[in-house]
């Protein structure tokens, strides 16, 4: 459907705005179908309610405003904002009481009612273009200025390198000529001095060498001297060892010896002439003291004094 809307901006430019809508009736198949039969002239509503609500968002922007974003304008006020943080335009806006939907707006076409307007804005677009158009000129010429200074800069400092590089080849040429020149000269001279120093490296080689083998040497007969010596001492503990073992043979020879005898000599005894042997003494004495008539006594002496105080 296409519709010719009349708007007045803020400041009071009329315009004539051309729209069309993409539209279709959204319903569920068995439900509803005929809930798009309940409003009559659902086009004339429809252009009615989009017309309005255009006319009230356009009368809130300047012409100018307007002139440069009017199709956002527009569909912002036709289909509103969602409540995220971008607030992004929706895309569709529902008549709930036939399930209509305008699905997107197309602009066709802005004029101003007035010829003036009109006149005045033919003016600013040709004014616009003559500004776009110098300011392209000017960027133009200033970029080729820029690359023709860039090219102009670019030659000299080629220049310069180039002649950095010549110099550069001209100090490296002398460096190698004076080197040549120094190793002429001292040819000779390093010659003998490497002869000298090849020299005494083979003469200090050599005694280092030297001192290697009397090292090497006086290391042997060490070794075999402490080899010798501790020969020498295992011999001897091994001597002294055998010797040990033989008196400690001996001595369990001897004890062994004596056990034997004095077990024999007590199986030839007898028991019990020990024991009369050894009880003889004491049974004496008991007998001499009751012929005496005393029942005790103690002998003391001067090896032997009485202690009378002791309990």
């Amino acid at each position: 459907m296409t519709d010719i809307v009349i708007v007045e901006t803020a400041d009071h430019a009329r315009l004539s705005l051309k729209l069309s809508y993409n539209w279709h009736f959204e319903v569920s198949k068995g439900k509803d179908d005929d809930k798009i039969f309940a409003v009559p002239d659902f086009v004339g509503d429809a252009c009615k309610a989009i017309a309005s609500r255009v006319r009230g968002e356009v009368a809130l922007h300047s012409f100018d405003e307007f002139h440069r974003n009017s199709a956002k304008i527009i569909r912002t006020a036709v289909f509103g904002t969602d409540d995220s943080k971008e607030a992004k335009i929706r895309n569709r806006f529902a008549f709930h009481a036939n399930n209509l939907i305008i699905s997107n707006i197309d602009i066709q076409s802005v004029e101003p009612v007035d010829s003036r307007t009109r006149d005045a804005l033919q003016k600013s677009v040709q004014l616009a273009i003559e500004i776009t158009t110098r300011s392209q000129e000017a960027t133009a010429r200033h970029e080729a200025e820029k690359r023709e200074q860039e090219a102009r800069g670019e030659l000299e400092r080629q220049q310069i390198v180039d002649k950095a590089k010549a110099e550069a080849a001209r100090k490296s040429l002398l460096e190698l000529q004076g080197q040549s020149a120094t190793v002429e000269a001292t040819g000779a001279a390093t010659a003998d001095a490497k002869a000298q120093a090849a020299r005494a490296e083979i003469k200090g080689s050599a005694a280092v060498e030297q001192s290697k083998l009397a090292a090497k040497a006086s290391k042997i007969k060490a070794e075999s001297e402490l080899a010798e010596v501790k020969g020498e001492q295992e011999a001897e503990i091994a001597h002294q060892k055998a010797l040990n073992d033989l008196e400690v043979s001996r001595a369990r020879d001897l004890a062994e010896i004596e056990a034997s005898k004095f077990k024999k000599i007590v199986e030839t005894i007898g028991k019990d002439t020990l024991k009369s042997v050894a009880t003889a003494g004491p049974e004496m004495q008991e007998r001499l003291l009751g012929g005496l008539g005393l029942k005790s006594f103690s002998l003391s002496g001067p090896s032997s004094p009485l202690n009378m105080f002791s309990q």
